[in-house]
């Protein structure tokens, strides 16, 4: 599962580095809790909840459907 998250996540990548910033992951559990670092200018933004639950676990849940949530650290 781990290298299907890597993979849908390169595809949002354009997005975020658009704006100047990136995800990066950091763990993925056999449960489907992935983990990632928002980086660059998502890091520090006041959209990044909103860029996390509504761009980024959205999209990850419908391309890789193991995937029950999308967490920040």
């Amino acid at each position: 599962m781990e290298e299907k998250v890597r993979e849908a996540l390169d595809t949002l990548r354009p997005s975020l580095q658009a704006d100047g910033g990136d995800v990066e992951l950091v763990n993925v559990t056999e449960d489907g809790i992935v983990s990632v670092r928002l980086v660059g200018a998502c890091g520090g933004c006041p959209f990044s909840t909103l860029t996390l639950q509504q761009g980024i676990e959205r999209s990850l849940k419908q391309m890789v459907p193991e995937v029950k949530r999308v967490l920040a650290v």
